[in-house]
């Protein structure tokens, strides 16, 4: 086998290891819990009281629609209406939870009339609802404190008649608790997805109090959806600028800490934030104070998840009040707005929370491009296309080094043909000589591929940048992609249209079967870049050549139209550079002669005579 098909069968295997690689391997009833409980004195550690599970849990087992569940539940306690540019939704008064909350800008389906996406969802009282996902906030008395005397889970706060939460219009929840202690919690939101919780308690009691304030995101189950190592779903914290992320499956898997259950506990010193991330969603707690204990929790009996930010014990002097303030973002992970609440809301390394992957260096930069991209052009399809030329032209040097080597390579052949024939079975004598030609004509064998181990961390980073980035969610690109974010829904099965009959889902077996335009398109590009050079002449490594577009073609048809839009792309640049630079050196490929070559039929081998 010559030298440039073995760059050609390197670089192809290299890719072949990479997609599959990453598509992969990364691809009796419980009683509700008791309300906090009195705990020890704090020391002068930044420990925080230890607080039990204070949310009310679902029955187990109980899987109803999950629309009409959590209608039920909105119905059944008193509210504050929620209404922003970017969210609707309520506070619950019972407990005075945040368990209610759409985002106005997008949708489950591309539908008319498909519901908005619903990012937090309550708890009913007959437990109906399949994952309540809600934020709760409260006190852990301290000091020897009733913990009847605290807000809990059953607690009815009381608000101002009519109040609507806006950006314009704070909403403020009060309880007397009837001994001398009135707690406050001021509601803020702007525009986007950021509340301002301000927790404050009045005593007017004769003693001096102590309690520790906390704020829970808690979520029953997990969402549905496929977990993939591509992307981190789960708990998601920075805690004094180190950022931790913990899979669902790996919450599970948590230690047991006395007094807490299966848990890991982390004191944050200076800064930090702390909750769940999915794909295109979060709901995050940033306590504005900096110093709070960070925890990661599950409860088994519930199949609960929670993360919690405790802050530190206060003490309340007798005529005297105590506040404290938290962020929580509840919304899409919009990089421009999680930007400025890092930049301009002060939440230290929260750009963070978006999975920028392990080349995260690269990442960033190509997202901030593709981002300005999207801007400029007004269309995300063709912001793809443009970041794949511009990364193509950036990365030219190293492709243009790799095929002047591979074009030197093939001036060698007939050289090095010889070198094998006058050898024969001395493999040494030939090493040498070889080693002779390369150094007489100034050619380094390893050139070819050194460039294409040097483009994979590119690739991969592109691959996240699109991958990850919600601006693709629902964005059209042109005619019928009209969702980067999903596969291409046109089908060779009903001649892409043509036939009145139905073709299979996204996620069913026979999907891989129902090719798309753009899938289609990518075989063709990749069967294209093939035939820049003869068949190998071993007939198994040319039947390997053969298939592989097509294998491809199948295997990558059922990725997101963004993804396979970018290697239509990227195999389109590949093939006009490799052509190009080839021909520069004297090399023209014979691409029509390759094509017309692979069609030809094979002579028979003669029989033998009797």
């Amino acid at each position: 086998m010559d030298n440039q098909n073995k760059n050609l069968i390197l670089a192809t295997a290299l890719s072949a290891a990479v997609l599959i690689g990453w598509t992969y391997l990364f691809p009796p009833e419980q009683p509700a819990p008791a309300d906090p409980t009195a705990v020890a004195e704090q020391t002068a550690s930044p420990a925080t009281p230890a607080i039990p599970t204070a949310v009310e849990q679902a029955a187990p087992g109980a899987v109803i629609d999950a629309a009409a569940a959590a209608q039920a539940a909105l119905a059944q306690t008193p509210r504050i209406e929620i209404e922003t540019s970017a969210l609707t939704g309520s506070i619950s008064l019972l407990g005075g939870r945040i368990d209610d909350l759409s985002l106005k800008n997008y949708k489950e389906t591309l539908d008319a009339d498909s519901p908005l996406v619903r990012l937090l969802s309550p708890v009913g009282d007959t437990a109906l609802n399949a994952h309540p996902y809600y934020a709760v906030y409260g006190w852990a008395p301290a000091g020897g404190l009733d913990p009847a005397l605290v807000p809990g889970p059953r607690t009815v706060w009381s608000a101002p008649e009519g109040a609507t939460l806006t950006p314009a219009t704070p909403v403020e929840i009060t309880w007397d608790n009837g001994a001398g202690l009135v707690f406050h919690r001021k509601i803020e939101i702007d525009e986007n997805y950021l509340f301002t919780i301000t927790q404050r308690v009045e005593n007017n009691t004769g003693a001096t109090v102590r309690l520790a304030p906390y704020g829970i995101i808690a979520r029953h189950g997990i969402p549905e959806g496929n977990r993939v190592y591509v992307l981190h779903e789960g708990a998601v914290r920075m805690t004094d600028g180190k950022l931790e992320e913990i899979k669902y499956k790996d919450i599970t898997k948590l230690d047991p800490v006395e007094g807490e259950g299966q848990a890991e506990v982390l004191p944050a010193l200076e800064s930090g934030w702390i909750g769940f991330t999915d794909k295109y969603w979060m709901t995050t707690l940033a306590p504005m104070s900096g110093n709070f204990n960070s925890v990661v929790k599950y409860t088994a009996g519930a199949d609960l998840y929670q993360a919690e930010a405790r802050l530190p014990v206060v003490e309340v002097a007798p005529g005297t009040s105590a506040d404290v303030a938290t962020h929580l973002f509840a919304g899409a992970k919009e990089w421009e707005a999680i930007r400025d609440y890092q930049e301009e809301g002060g939440i230290q390394g929260f750009i963070d929370s978006i999975d920028w992957g392990w080349f995260y260096f690269l990442t960033k930069p190509m997202f901030r491009l593709l981002h300005w991209l999207n801007s400029a052009i007004g269309n995300m399809g063709w912001a793809i296309i443009a970041l794949t030329v511009i990364i193509k032209a950036l990365v030219f040097p190293l492709a243009r080094k790799s095929y002047i080597s591979m074009a030197k390579m093939k001036e060698l052949q007939p050289e090095m043909e010889a070198l094998k024939a006058a050898a024969g079975d001395d493999r040494m004598k030939m090493q040498q000589g070889m080693m002779e030609l390369y150094k007489k004509n100034k050619v380094n064998p390893a050139a070819g591929c050194l460039p294409i181990l040097l483009q994979i961390p590119i690739f991969f980073s592109l691959y996240k940048v699109i991958y990850v980035t919600i601006e693709l969610y629902h964005a059209p690109w042109l005619g019928w992609i009209k969702d980067l974010s999903a596969p291409d829904p046109s089908s060779i099965l009903n001649l892409f249209g043509l036939l009145p009959f139905a073709t299979p889902e996204p996620g069913s077996m026979l999907f891989m079967l129902s090719l798309g335009v753009l899938p289609i398109l990518l075989g063709i590009s990749m069967w294209l870049q093939q035939k820049l050079n003869p068949a190998p002449t071993d007939p198994s490594q040319a039947m390997i050549f053969a298939w592989m577009p097509w294998v491809f073609m199948f295997m990558l048809g059922s990725f997101a139209s963004g993804l396979v839009l970018y290697w239509i792309a990227n195999n389109t640049i590949t093939f006009i550079q490799q052509y190009t630079i080839m021909s520069m050196h004297g090399k023209r490929p014979d691409l029509f002669g390759n094509i017309r070559s692979g069609f030809a039929k094979k002579p028979a081998a003669d029989k033998p005579k009797k």
